[in-house]
């Protein structure tokens, strides 16, 4: 079920506030239970089979995590221990099979053939949306109960954990510590009008984002990834107006969903951690990944760069570590050597970032290069050229269709009559090149200059909770538009789903 839809908006968000809240008066155990029901019902909605791989999974982690809490415990003797820390690699193990055959088998048995020559048939195995996210979270919680910093006891918080749904299909990645003290305290099931209103406006933001802003710029950005990816050479200007295309859709496609999970978890008065800010401001490439899925990077360093070592063992390894916990989190993102080669390229890019970084410090550059506004400007283009060219791979289908693209991107190709040269694949979509560069100024503008939607969110909820009458103003505006822009999203050919999804 897509936030951006019909059924979505009209039937399930109303009832299940509805219910939530009505059951919250009298049991905050059912609330909770109704919760967690009702995000099992909105996973179901897409595949119902998967709900049943989704339910063991919840199944086999609690229990796992319930093991190792007791093999670990105060009460026990340290030589049981190594029971937890058994559990724990069965855990991981289980999940990271399961997370493996459901998303890397296709990709295995297609590359096996390809490189011995054989003939082995198609996996065929489905994607199940999500799976990455609530494998990784729950590994994290594993990981967390081992190292004694969570005991969750109530199965029913724990599955609502996992499954909540605003989160449930693309993130954030939601760590025990941020969502359980919220499911106990009681003024989460009473009803709070300036967190409905405030929460309403931060969802129909996002809805926004998606539908008006994400979805418009799409086009300008298949046309040329869709030529390039079956065998067409772009010009130069087509390809970086398409990487720019995909990179402004990609930004306001995935922030959309972060806003509408933050909004609609404001609605049930519960805070979900922010998960974008304003990347595409970063002046280096650390910078970006402190700012991009917040929630995954800080997955990524927790769980995989600081077990491998972080910047404990010098500087060599961790140059290693650098990369290599890029390159995973490429692989992470899908079962593709663009993805691969995607995360390998922004593994390098920070170590060339840290690289400088060392060299600056030990030659004392440092205090100047902070000064100089000059400096600034040139890593913040330097750094987001880099994240432009990095897209590409991610958005492109084969590795021959990203180095299509990068090639023309590169060398300039048939770039001497500026828009008048494409000629091609924008014409065969139908579409005009200067509106698509129009597009991509208004979006660049709002992503350059103007305060994230993390500080407009913030700003609406002290407004609401301060002014009765700006709830009601605002509440109705925004309802007003929500349902317009739900109407906008009903009358096209198809609804796009998030480019999350696939993840």
């Amino acid at each position: 079920m897509l936030f951006t839809t019909a059924p979505f908006v009209l039937l399930f968000l109303p009832v299940a506030l509805s219910v939530f809240f009505l059951l919250g008066r009298w049991t905050h155990a059912g609330a909770a239970a109704w919760l967690f029901a009702a995000s099992l019902f909105f996973y179901a909605y897409w595949m119902p089979v998967f709900t049943l791989l989704l339910l063991a999974s919840i199944v086999f982690n609690f229990l796992t995590g319930a093991g190792i809490a007791r093999a670990r415990s105060v009460n026990q003797r340290w030589r049981h221990w190594p029971l937890a820390t058994v559990l724990l690699t069965l855990g991981i193990t289980v999940n990271m099979a399961a997370l493996c055959y459901f998303k890397y088998a296709n990709f295995f048995v297609d590359n096996v053939n390809a490189l011995l020559q054989t003939q082995w048939p198609a996996a065929g195995v489905i994607l199940p949306i999500g799976i990455s996210f609530y494998t990784f979270t729950q590994i994290a919680y594993l990981v967390d109960t081992w190292a004694g910093k969570v005991n969750e006891v109530k199965a029913t918080h724990y599955g609502l954990f996992v499954t909540y749904f605003p989160h449930l299909i693309a993130g954030p990645v939601l760590h025990h510590a941020q969502m359980m003290p919220q499911f106990e305290d009681r003024g989460v099931y009473r009803v709070n009008s300036a967190n409905l209103v405030a929460g309403l406006g931060i969802f129909t933001l996002g809805l926004a984002k998606k539908i008006i802003l994400a979805d418009g710029v799409a086009p300008y950005a298949d046309a040329v990834f869709n030529g390039a990816d079956g065998g067409a050479m772009p010009t130069s200007t087509e390809a970086w107006l398409g990487a720019l295309a995909y990179t402004f859709q990609l930004y306001f496609d995935f922030s959309g969903y972060s806003d509408m999970a933050i909004g609609l978890s404001r609605m049930f008065n519960i805070q979900l951690p922010f998960n974008f800010n304003a990347p595409y401001k970063a002046i280096n490439i650390s910078d970006f990944w402190r700012r991009w899925h917040i929630s995954l990077s800080t997955f990524l360093r927790d769980y995989l760069y600081v077990p491998l070592g972080g910047n404990r063992k010098g500087a060599m390894l961790r140059y290693v570590n650098l990369w290599l916990t890029m390159v995973l989190g490429g692989l992470w993102h899908g079962a593709s050597w663009s993805f691969v080669v995607w995360g390998a390229a922004h593994g390098a890019y920070l170590m060339v970032n840290h690289a400088f970084r060392a060299v600056a410090e030990r030659a004392g550059w440092q205090p100047f290069l902070r000064r100089s506004r000059l400096f600034v400007l040139m890593s913040w283009a330097l750094t987001f050229a880099a994240v432009v060219a990095a897209w590409v791979l991610f958005r492109a289908h084969s590795l021959e269709g990203a180095s299509r693209m990068l090639a023309a991107m590169v060398t300039m190709a048939g770039s001497a009559d500026g828009l008048a040269s494409t000629k091609l694949l924008y014409w065969n979509a139908g579409l005009s090149p200067a509106v698509g560069a129009v597009w991509c100024m208004v979006l660049g503008a709002l992503a350059f200059c103007c305060p994230n939607s993390n500080l407009l969110g913030e700003r609406l909820l002290a407004l609401v909770r301060r002014s009765v009458g700006a709830r009601a103003a605002i509440g109705s505006a925004a309802l007003v538009l929500m349902l317009f822009l739900l109407l906008v999203n009903t009358t096209r050919d198809a609804v796009s789903a998030f480019i999350y999804f696939n993840f």
